[in-house]
């Protein structure tokens, strides 16, 4: 499971049966503070996930046909959230300190 900003939509015209009416996104991994890492990969949405939004992604082939409720099939990365906020426990800690301080 990673963490991934929305970048793109992807269309195709003809598609594997098990991706008909399904949603295809552009996913940037990013890091827990927004940064790019890794490489674009293709997800199919279930959350109705667009353009600039941040989500969780499963990217493992059990856990996608899991959340497809389908049989294993051609999809390994599923877009399974969207997130409105990471909060880091060790940033939060030295944030609240430093206002304390002040």
């Amino acid at each position: 499971m990673f963490l991934a900003r929305v970048v793109g939509d992807v269309v195709a015209t003809i598609k594997h049966a098990e991706l008909v009416q399904r949603k295809l996104l552009l996913l940037q991994p990013v890091t827990p503070d927004g940064k790019a890492t890794g490489k674009v990969t293709i997800g199919v949405d279930s959350v109705d996930a667009g353009v600039g939004d941040h989500v969780l992604v499963v990217d493992e082939g059990n856990g996608a046909a899991q959340v497809l409720e389908r049989p294993r099939g051609p999809v390994r990365t599923v877009v399974v959230g969207v997130v409105d906020e990471v909060a880091l426990e060790s940033r939060r800690s030295a944030d609240e300190t430093k206002d304390s301080e002040s």
